[in-house]
């Protein structure tokens, strides 16, 4: 488009009406505050209450806290959300949600990892427990690592029932997996190197289209596309943590 010979505001007017992915990737936090919505925020300044599913308040919600409600996987202390997952004896990651609603969107997200294990994993994204014929309506995630990070469709990917079930016996023999499924999983996850550290980040997780992108401290580090990101409604923000990760702030936008 020739912005050249048009009024101020019709250039503006068109600028607003391009996608993000027009613009740079540094952009899209101002994306989300700009053109979204803000459909939920919590900065964590209260104390939770007990173990359980709901003790965090504000909304959030565990799949995971019943199963163990003596261990206590999420602390609310002085601001913060502590998450410590006794993976090992509730049998799952630590998976703490909370509604959304949104077809093109995403999250700010300020966190850190507070020790040095190797194991200790971020993954974040998003749910929609109404739609058939995915595991638990694990849509994509970013997932966050001591020395990578990626992003990854789950809906046409690992969490698909019909490729989860052709998927499983191989996994449970460990033999490789048939070349054709191996290439088709290639293409649903992009996975790149990162060093993690001990210090505050904020990361921002867009879904745009078929496209989710991912940007932390303000540079771009991730984008990737694959037909699952196009989900018509995330309805949940989810946490999914194996190990340690605390975070300090969240704020869910919708675009679309």
């Amino acid at each position: 488009m020739n912005l050249s010979n048009l009024s101020l505001p019709v250039v503006l007017s068109a600028l607003l009406l391009w996608p993000a992915s027009a613009l740079s990737a540094n952009d899209d936090g101002a994306w989300l505050t700009g053109q979204g919505t803000l459909i939920f925020h919590d900065a964590f300044e209260r104390e939770e209450d007990g173990n359980l599913a709901k003790a965090i308040g504000n909304g959030w919600n565990s799949a995971t806290a019943d199963r163990v409600p003596h261990l206590k996987m999420a602390e609310l202390d002085e601001g913060i959300l502590k998450v410590a997952s006794a993976t090992k004896e509730a049998g799952h990651a630590a998976h703490i949600h909370h509604e959304a609603g949104f077809t093109d969107g995403g999250v700010i997200v300020r966190f850190r990892f507070p020790g040095t294990k190797s194991d200790d994993t971020l993954q974040l994204g998003f749910v929609d427990r109404e739609t058939k014929g995915i595991h638990a309506g694990h849509l994509c995630y970013a997932m966050l690592q001591r020395s990578s990070l990626a992003l990854a469709d789950y809906k046409t990917g690992v969490m698909n029932l019909a490729i989860r079930a052709r998927r499983q016996p191989y996994l449970d023999r460990k033999e490789p997996l048939p070349a054709d499924l191996d290439a088709l999983l290639k293409t649903k996850q992009v996975t790149l190197p990162w060093k993690a550290d001990t210090e505050w980040h904020e990361l921002v997780l867009v879904t745009e289209g078929d496209e989710m992108r991912l940007t932390i401290d303000g540079k771009p580090v991730a984008a990737h596309r694959s037909e699952g990101f196009a989900h018509p409604v995330k309805r949940w923000f989810s946490f999914l943590i194996p190990g340690t990760v605390w975070i300090d702030d969240v704020k869910i936008y919708r675009v679309k």
